[in-house]
Formats: structure tokens, C-alpha cells, sequence
């Protein structure tokens, strides 16, 4: 029997290490030293420097396309940190906020060779800590050796970039009379990569050898506990649940995806871009993150546990049909869930409609 931690374990561990500003190493076919650009303190990076080598500074290619920057990797460019740049540097080229105001940040020099895995895997990391997605990296010569020195964290960049999303594990439920239906119980799953919990709320007893009415609901701060008017979000919740309430069964997946999977510190971002006159999937993106960052397997994983296998998905979302068809979950039909259109959130739906295919 062995104590020490797994990969899962050193994975999540790397991930508290960077939201605290702490380096931690990827090991690879070329390890790296790795800070996110977020947390990075003036002193960490000037210690960064002292190591020599070259410092690169990885940005997503929708940031790299705001900033004019040539993202040769596709995916990510990897811009050569100048050695005289100071700390507001590099947060002004990893956060848009004052895009308009400083809009001349270059000439931005990216890799055109080399492996570009370790950056890769950093800004997945960066994501999956709800950071902005953007990371200095210096390549080390012998990570194990360096990690091993300076006591930090060190994981395997193949694992990191792993796609499978992690097996959850029921920890508890409870009944909880509901507004809209006494019969409720509420199951909380706890993914075993240490991220956050997800909830199921189920109402009633649902049949699981039918398809259940079911939603797929992404947490919403701002609308579901705030009453917010900039998103449909609240209304939908509470329109999900007073259907099934209505119908006398029904589950709502409540999923810890804030801000369609970047966070909610990332939502309020896009949301200052949308003051600046961006739509939201324009925000996301001169951010640095794609359209939409959830994952749906999550629910879908859910359901199983729960034993269903077919569901009456509530929902405008195409794409969520289809990932729940994709993860062996029958969906015999969508049903709309038109609610909560206002003045402030008009255009947001509109974006919603034309760029994410949502049908509205």
C-alpha cells in the first residue's frame, strides 16, 4: 500500500499550487517550469528569469488573434517574454481589460519549432483552475530533479491533457420539499479529480424506464441567486423545476460549470468586455477561451448513476442533445424552454441564437 499521491492527486494539487501563484513542473518529452500569468508576482518572475533559458509567455490562439500575435501551434502561440519587460507586461498581454486603451503591446515574437506540449498542457491547467489561460513557461533540463530541489509539484503533461471527463462518486442525498414539489431530494456527486461537486435535484419518483423530463442546468450566480437580467439563466432554472413539479417528476442536473465553464471571476471579465461593446462570444474569446468550455459528460455520467438512460431534455441547446446522444444517453425529445427574455439580455440571446446555434 503506498500514501503518496496518484497522478489524479498531483493534478489537483498543481492546480491549488498555480492559483496561489506557485510554479509548478510538467514532465514530458520536454519538462517544464510553469507560473500562471494571472497569480505571477513581480519577485517570482525575476527569480523566473534567473534561471536563464528562454521564458515564453503561452496565450490561446483567440487571444493571440486580438493581440496579432502568429499562433504557429494552432491552438496556442508561444510569445518570447522580452528581458526587460516588466510584470504589467505580461498581465497586459494576458488580460484584455485595457485592450483598448493599450492596444500596442508588440512586436510579438511567437515559436515557429520546438514541442509545444508542455505549453499545451499548461494553459489546459490554467482553464481547469478557473484562471485566465495564459502561463510562463521555461523549459528545464531535468524536471524530476528541479521539482524534487524547490519542492514543487510535478505531473505528467499527458495526463493533464487527458479528454475523459472524471468519474463521479455519490457522496450523499436528502430529501428537500421544494417550492414546487415536496417530493424532493437533492444527490451530490463529487468528481474524483478533486474538482467541484455537481448536484442532481429530483423531483418526485421518476420512472427510470421511461424518459425522464430532465435539464441540464450550468450554475449561474448572478442569475440564479441574484436575479440578474444580463442572462436567461434564473428563469430557466425556475421554469425547469415548476415543469417538473407540474408533470410531478423530473431531474435538474445543477453543474458547476459558471460562466459556460470559465468561472465566475472569467464571467465577470467577459462581462466588462461586454460594457466595452462585445458580444458575449466575443468577450470569450479576446479572453482567450473558446465559445463555450463546458462539459456535458458530466450530466450525462450523472444520469447514469442515477440508473436513466433516456430523458426528455429540457433545453434550446442543440449541442447538448447531441452530447448526451454522444454519451449514451437517449434523448427522445427536446422541449423548449423559452423563458426570461428582457430588455438588458435581448442581444445576448440574439448572439446566443446566430453564433451558438441556440434555437430561440
Amino acid at each position: 500500500m503506498s500514501l503518496s499521491p496518484n497522478t489524479t492527486d498531483l493534478i489537483a494539487r498543481a492546480r491549488a499550487d498555480l492559483r496561489m501563484g506557485v510554479p509548478v513542473v510538467l514532465s514530458g518529452a520536454q519538462d517544464v517550469l510553469v507560473l500562471a500569468a494571472e497569480t505571477l508576482s513581480a519577485g517570482r518572475l525575476a527569480d523566473f528569469r534567473a534561471l536563464g533559458g528562454t521564458p515564453w509567455l503561452v496565450v490561446t490562439s483567440w487571444r493571440a488573434q486580438t493581440l496579432k500575435a502568429r499562433a504557429y501551434d494552432c491552438d496556442l502561440a508561444r510569445i518570447a517574454l522580452p528581458s526587460d519587460a516588466p510584470l504589467s507586461w505580461v498581465q497586459a498581454v494576458a488580460d484584455p481589460a485595457d485592450d483598448l486603451n493599450t492596444p500596442m503591446k508588440g512586436p510579438l515574437v511567437t515559436a515557429r519549432e520546438g514541442d509545444a506540449m508542455g505549453a499545451r498542457a499548461a494553459i489546459h491547467l490554467m482553464k481547469e483552475a478557473r484562471l485566465l489561460p495564459a502561463a510562463v513557461v521555461l523549459t528545464l533540463s531535468d524536471g524530476a530533479a528541479f521539482a524534487a530541489a524547490h519542492q514543487l509539484t510535478i505531473a505528467p503533461q499527458s495526463v493533464v491533457l487527458e479528454t475523459e471527463a472524471a468519474p463521479l462518486s455519490p457522496v450523499i442525498s436528502a430529501r428537500v420539499p421544494l417550492e414546487v414539489s415536496e417530493a424532493g431530494r437533492l444527490h451530490i456527486f463529487r468528481p474524483d479529480d478533486g474538482s467541484e461537486e455537481h448536484y442532481a435535484i429530483e423531483i418526485g419518483q421518476p420512472d427510470r424506464s421511461v424518459p425522464a423530463l430532465t435539464r441540464l442546468h450550468s450554475a449561474c450566480f448572478t442569475g440564479d441567486l441574484l436575479g440578474s437580467l444580463k442572462c436567461d439563466c434564473g428563469p430557466q432554472l425556475r421554469g425547469a423545476l415548476a415543469q417538473m413539479g407540474a408533470e410531478g417528476a423530473g431531474v435538474l442536473l445543477y453543474l458547476n460549470q459558471e460562466g459556460r465553464g470559465i468561472g465566475l471571476t472569467n464571467k465577470m471579465r467577459a462581462y466588462s468586455l461586454q460594457d466595452q461593446g462585445f458580444d458575449t462570444v466575443e468577450a470569450n474569446h479576446r479572453l482567450g477561451f473558446e465559445d463555450d468550455e463546458r462539459d456535458f459528460r458530466i450530466g450525462a455520467n450523472i444520469l447514469k448513476k442515477m440508473g436513466f438512460s433516456s430523458v426528455r431534455l429540457l433545453t434550446n441547446n442543440p449541442a447538448k442533445v447531441a452530447m448526451m446522444e454522444q454519451s449514451g444517453i437517449a434523448v427522445a425529445e427536446r422541449v423548449p424552454l423559452k423563458v426570461g427574455e428582457n430588455r438588458h439580455n435581448a442581444a445576448y440571446l440574439d448572439t446566443k441564437a446566430k453564433k451558438s446555434g441556440h434555437i430561440l
